[in-house]
């Protein structure tokens, strides 16, 4: 006999993991929608996303950071820089002791633009996490950090070479 409580335990995660998928499914289209708003290609205002993102965070990303953080190879990285460079939207640094090292940075103009169309999120979603006791708030970042972990584990391993027509490896690592 089943036991009910693990019924309502997987019916818990279900919804759990379809809020995870909701949520970023919303917040692609929150990306799709800035890349309309600044007259952009989907992946350049994904990319100026993660750029003024990190740079916020005092964390500024260099380009293979970013091709990371987006999937991009170091060339397609490299084109789709030139033209957010052109366009006016970020800038190259040499801001470390190593000039080698690139930083990249949101230009001047771009920053008020973003702060103007992202400015309604950010409230809107501190506003709703301040419904919550930071005792709450720690367990969700646990929670979310362990997901995030697990699938970083995924992507590096299982995952790792995913090809067109291929299988996910079922070795872990």
């Amino acid at each position: 006999m089943e036991n009910p409580e693990s019924g309502h335990l997987e019916v818990q995660r279900d919804r759990l993991m379809e809020g995870l998928r909701a949520f970023g499914a919303n917040y692609t289209e929150f990306t799709q929608r800035f890349a309309t708003w600044l007259g952009l290609h989907s992946t350049d205002a994904a990319a100026l996303a993660e750029i003024l993102y990190a740079e916020d965070k005092g964390s500024p990303l260099s380009p293979a950071r970013l091709g990371e953080r987006i999937s991009l190879s170091s060339g397609a990285t490299t084109i789709l820089l030139n033209r957010l460079e052109r366009a006016g939207h970020i800038v190259r640094t040499r801001e470390h002791t190593d000039r080698r090292v690139v930083t990249l940075r949101s230009s001047p103009e771009i920053k008020p633009r973003a702060v103007e169309f992202f400015g309604p999120y950010a409230e809107r979603m501190a506003g709703e996490m301040a419904q919550y006791p930071p005792e709450q708030l720690r367990q969700f970042e646990d929670f979310i950090g362990h997901l995030r972990g697990t699938m970083d584990s995924l992507l590096t391993n299982e995952y790792r070479e995913c090809r067109p027509g291929s299988r996910p490896s079922s070795e872990t690592a």
